[in-house]
């Protein structure tokens, strides 16, 4: 089962932009890279710290405080799949966006 996370306008970032995102408990940072939205958990499942203002290089965001770096489509850590941050998809519907949760698994 899945439920969807309507975004207000404010709270889609404009392009090559990113915003935190607080609802259902979840802190998620949603990244808007040339026009494609992609939302993650905020949190480096290495050790916590947030995602949202790391390094953003394309679709690549990097945690600032030990440098690993995350693809924000897949949600896997660079050329590994040993380490993943869990990661949501975005529906765009008209002018309505929605970040979709999977409640049995949390993520992608």
């Amino acid at each position: 089962m899945s439920r969807r996370i309507a975004l207000a306008a404010s709270q889609v970032p404009e392009r090559n932009g990113r915003v935190l995102v607080e609802s259902h408990g979840k802190s998620l940072a949603v990244f808007n890279v040339a026009d494609t939205l992609y939302a993650i958990d905020d949190s480096c499942p290495h050790q916590g710290a947030s995602l949202c203002g790391g390094r953003l290089e394309g679709r690549v965001i990097q945690c600032c405080a030990h440098g690993l770096r995350f693809d924000l489509a897949s949600g896997y850590l660079l050329n590994s799949t040993a380490l993943k941050v869990n990661s949501y998809p975005v529906e765009c519907q008209g002018q309505q966006v929605f970040i979709v949760l999977n409640d049995e698994e949390g993520g992608q």
